[in-house]
């Protein structure tokens, strides 16, 4: 995904100068090769290392007052709880896709491979879905109390052979979004491809566009406490309020898509729209603390 978005930053010129006192926004990146090369031992394998570097340069960085464009991957380059200490009104995050969608305007099929949409509620015969690994704090309360244990809410470390992930999504109500090593998790935007409505369950995340988006009227947030009672909380959402939340989850679903060409109010316009947003809050903030110091005086 950060490939990506450089890359169409790259080739726009409409946001992009190579004026430093046109510019608006530094955008400071980070060579995750780089580190690897020059600090991680291969036989030691120490990802601490990696950690502790990525950690400093995100302090000093935004203890110097520059903003944080987080465009972050895996926990092998961010350590677990990175976005506890984040700056929402200064620092901008965006949902990091491991398998992000990427239309081209050359045919009728957009090249989503099948990947966006998905049945109408009245076809969705599932409850909740998850599939994943049992890594992180949270998943293993999930597990427990969940694994094998309930036909409505299917949850699975390893699928079945001759299941579908995708087509799993498809048909599901719900779809279970649980951190895993890292704070946020791919399963937030493949659960808004599908058109399933998403299922929070995390701890320090700052939902990505959360500015413009409302996500309590698309998602359902669930703290880790409450696993245990996640079927009746589910089945305790009326009918019309789930037809609501999955009729926005569709709406919403263009804002994490990524075009090339990009187009507006996709993914990278969203991103660019964030920094643009938090550029206002930094110079608010800015000319508050001068008043003060002026009012001070």
């Amino acid at each position: 995904m950060e490939g990506v978005f450089l890359s169409l930053m790259e080739t726009n010129t409409k946001f992009r100068t190579s004026n430093p006192d046109e510019a608006h926004v530094y955008f400071l990146p980070f060579s995750v090769v780089m580190i690897i090369e020059h600090l991680f031992h291969p036989v030691i394998r120490d990802k601490a290392v990696l950690k502790r570097t990525v950690s400093d340069y995100v302090r000093i960085i935004s203890h110097k007052g520059l903003m944080l464009l987080g465009m972050f991957v895996n926990s092998t380059t961010i350590p677990s709880g990175s976005y506890a200490t984040q700056t929402p009104q200064k620092d901008a995050s965006f949902q990091s896709e491991e398998r992000c969608i990427i239309s081209g305007d050359q045919s009728e099929n957009r090249g989503d491979h099948g990947l966006t949409g998905g049945s109408p509620p009245s076809n969705r015969t599932v409850l909740a879905f998850f599939a994943g690994k049992m890594h992180g704090k949270l998943r293993p309360a999930l597990f427990q109390h969940w694994m094998g244990k309930d036909e409505d809410v299917q949850v699975y470390e390893t699928l079945p052979q001759g299941i579908s992930y995708h087509e799993m999504m498809k048909k599901s109500r719900y779809c279970i979004c649980p951190s895993g090593h890292e704070v946020a998790s791919p399963r937030i935007a493949e659960a808004i491809y599908a058109e399933c409505v998403p299922v929070l369950i995390s701890q320090h995340y700052i939902f990505p566009f959360s500015d413009v988006l409302d996500w309590d009227s698309f998602t359902v947030q669930v703290p880790v406490t409450e696993i245990p009672d996640l079927k009746n909380i589910l089945e305790a959402i009326p009918e019309d309020q789930y037809s609501r939340m999955q009729e926005r989850v569709k709406q919403v679903q263009r804002h994490f898509l990524v075009n090339n060409p990009p187009e507006r109010y996709d993914v990278f316009h969203m991103i660019i729209h964030s920094i643009w947003l938090r550029r206002l809050n930094v110079r608010f903030q800015f000319c508050k603390i001068k008043m003060l110091n002026k009012s001070s005086k």
